[in-house]
């Protein structure tokens, strides 16, 4: 039986993640853990995550799982959610610069104030509610999701990775930036799978078949 660890370090909506996994699982075993060595053992791993990525970092590394997932990628699927998608990056400039996991070179930013946006129309900020991806790259983790679909997202910050090749998908809202990043062995995405409804749910079935290879 193939199984699936839900990384713990004390945030992240882990329920609505493991709801939906279980949702779309055919037989994995479904586990949310924050022992490294456990998690270690697993076949596939989700980083989820909320929050200020400084405190999140930080807690990784209180419980040794930030050295675990640099390890683990190097030979087998993982998926970074909203929050993910930033610790997975070389650095972030929220709480005044962090380091992180570096898995993607590049940074985290911020959204420009709603008094400037780069088109000039107001916006709130954080990007909060439904918006769309452009799929730009045809991969199996996009199988029978819509170039058109929807996905819901709640974020401040952005991935700015540094290789254009490491985006999958991108997004819009006051300028494109990429919301899905994948190389081998992992995928991160800014949105909530979890609860993005139908699309959500057949990313995260795809990412339980997907064989860790980014062409």
């Amino acid at each position: 039986m193939a199984t699936v660890g839900i990384i713990d370090y004390g945030m992240g909506n882990l329920h609505s993640i493991g709801k939906a996994l279980d949702h779309v699982s055919s037989g994995e075993s479904i586990e949310v853990s924050s022992d490294p060595k456990n998690l270690a053992t697993k076949d596939r791993l989700i980083l989820p995550g909320v929050g200020a990525i400084g405190y999140c970092m930080n807690e990784l590394a209180r419980l040794g799982l930030d050295d675990m997932v640099r390890r683990f990628i190097e030979t087998r699927p993982l998926m970074g959610i909203c929050l993910g998608i930033e610790m997975l990056m070389a650095h972030s400039e929220e709480s005044g610069g962090v380091s992180c996991l570096g898995a993607f070179d590049g940074d985290t930013v911020a959204f420009a104030s709603p008094d400037a946006q780069p088109d000039g129309r107001r916006r709130k900020i954080p990007h909060m509610g439904w918006n769309q991806i452009r799929q730009t790259r045809d991969h199996q983790l996009w199988q029978n999701i819509d170039a058109a679909s929807w996905f819901y997202f709640v974020h401040s910050y952005y991935a700015l990775p540094t290789n254009a090749n490491d985006i999958a998908g991108t997004t819009t809202y006051g300028l494109e930036f990429a919301s899905v990043l994948l190389r081998p062995n992992v995928f991160a995405v800014q949105f909530h799978p979890e609860k993005s409804q139908s699309p959500g749910l057949q990313l995260l079935a795809n990412f339980l078949a997907w064989n860790g290879q980014a062409g």
